[in-house]
């Protein structure tokens, strides 16, 4: 009889753990609004059809830096841009966005070219991780992978 008791009395704290819980909001939903990203490391391995590798790494998080900015809208699109330490915009760009599942899909128009790249998203408590892997050497080789962490922000004007 005790053993019943032990049993039913963790299944109980195990359905009220799953229970309190918090739901994790669909990638969709999870994406509206407005975002800073912290930090970005793009490896490039084949850099010019070399075997030479390439590293580009930023952190935006440190002080009188600039930070990458974005706003994603229900409709699907998106505006993008850099502001600069001094608070001014530059670079803004403006796309369209999806996801699917655990997915973004974004595409937009930078240095000429038609940007077609799905990122790989984690969501976290500040805002969400992402990877791609992509041709952002332009070698002809989708073989870079960039790396972002991005926060949740709610811009100033």
């Amino acid at each position: 009889m005790k053993k019943i008791k032990i049993v039913i009395s963790f299944i109980m704290i195990m359905l009220l753990a799953l229970a309190c819980k918090e739901k994790k909001k669909s990638l969709s939903t999870y994406m509206i609004g407005n975002w800073e990203t912290s930090y970005i490391k793009i490896e490039m391995p084949t850099v010019n059809k070399t075997d030479s590798t390439s590293v580009f790494e930023d952190d935006f998080s440190k002080p009188n830096s600039g930070k990458a900015q974005s706003n994603y809208k229900k409709d699907g699109t998106f505006t993008a841009w850099f502001k600069l330490a001094d608070g001014k915009k530059t670079g803004e760009t403006g796309g369209i966005w999806k996801t699917r599942n655990d997915s973004l899909y974004v595409e937009y128009p930078y240095l000429g070219k038609q940007v077609k790249a799905w990122y790989h998203i984690t969501q976290t408590s500040e805002g969400f991780d992402g990877k791609v892997i992509y041709d952002w050497d332009n070698d002809g080789d989708s073989d870079d992978i960039l790396y972002m962490k991005s926060k949740k922000i709610a811009l100033k004007n």
